[in-house]
């Protein structure tokens, strides 16, 4: 089978002809139709993310596919069920092995491109919003990078439930994106002042931030008293440092999210998450915004319009020819 690999952090991964793996005991093997791009993907390549996993590794966290086959032990899956996967590696190539606990059955009417932009970016976004911060409606909800693979769900989801929406993106292309996703409020974050525009229309309650850098420090200061920072990654390349004498004056609450941890210490919660998101898409309530879709062979060229941040929403990756 063909898959992305990756060999050396000092060396760019390639397209390699690897064995088509079987799946063991509590594993499902997948034909692979479908895999979602992430930042983390690129982190992963320069071994700066948390979930590095050992080299050499095949790139792709999130696919979508049909079982080919099961391990031992696997029950509630049947060869040729069509679902979607977060593995965390693996996803670039024809076939993957993954734990069976993470497949689950896509709705019937969901493509297979939807199902591979779906799971970390709507996940992210569902947990972050009503998990974590306890966003309510009638709130304010400034999202940072609104255009971006997560910033885009975190938009929609946040206008499902009831707040009031401030996208902060760069350039009106992108703006316009946010605007169509449920944006009430825009910000151009290449030519206006973040905390002016922010504070012009009362600050807000919740900051969704996936930036990181100076966008973070102006949303900061933008925020009203007892507002919920939601610190979610750092597409900026800058990891913000709080003083924590500015959280007390202003009575701030700074939280991080990890999506992917959840499956470690809390897995019903994630599973919770996804099942109400899956009946939002069902319902015509949701649906990804996928911008690019790139066979295999232009991995690559996919995981650089993440890095220059030329794409809107998901780039997703077609793994059969």
């Amino acid at each position: 089978m063909r898959a992305l690999h990756l060999t050396s952090h000092d060396l760019q991964p390639k397209i390699a002809i690897l064995d088509t793996p079987t799946p063991q005991a509590g594993e499902v093997a997948v034909t692979i139709m479908a895999c979602g791009l992430n930042f983390a993907d690129l982190l992963m390549m320069e071994g700066r993310y948390q979930d590095t996993p050992a080299l050499p590794f095949t790139l792709g966290m999130e696919v979508a596919g049909t079982v080919e086959s099961l391990g031992d032990g696997v029950s509630g899956l049947s060869r040729g069920d069509r679902v979607a996967v977060f593995g965390g590696q693996g996803g670039l190539a024809e076939q993957g092995v993954f734990d069976a606990r993470r497949a689950v059955r896509m709705p019937s009417a969901m493509s297979f491109e939807d199902a591979a932009a779906f799971q970390i970016a709507y996940g992210t976004s569902h947990l972050a919003l009503a998990h974590r911060a306890k966003l309510q409606a009638g709130e304010t909800l400034l999202v940072l990078g609104a255009a971006g693979g997560v910033g885009l769900t975190a938009v929609e989801i946040g206008k499902l439930m009831g707040a009031r929406v401030i996208a902060c993106a760069r350039g009106a292309e992108k703006l316009e994106i946010a605007r169509k996703a449920g944006a009430d409020h825009l910000i151009d974050a290449q030519s206006e002042d973040i905390r002016e525009q922010v504070l012009a229309l009362g600050g807000s309650d919740v900051v969704y931030d996936a930036v990181g850098g100076d966008q973070f420090t102006a949303a900061f200061r933008s925020c009203k008293p007892e507002a919920r920072i939601l610190s979610i990654g750092f597409a900026s390349g800058e990891v913000p440092q709080v003083k924590a004498n500015h959280l007390l004056v202003k009575n701030l609450t700074v939280m991080g999210l990890y999506w992917g941890g959840y499956l470690t210490f809390a897995p019903d919660i994630l599973t919770g998450s996804l099942a109400q998101l899956f009946s939002w898409y069902e319902e015509g309530r949701i649906r990804p915004h996928v911008s690019h879709v790139l066979p295999l062979e232009r991995a690559m060229e996919g995981l650089e319009l993440l890095r220059s941040r030329k794409s809107t929403g998901k780039v997703v990756i077609r793994t059969q020819d």
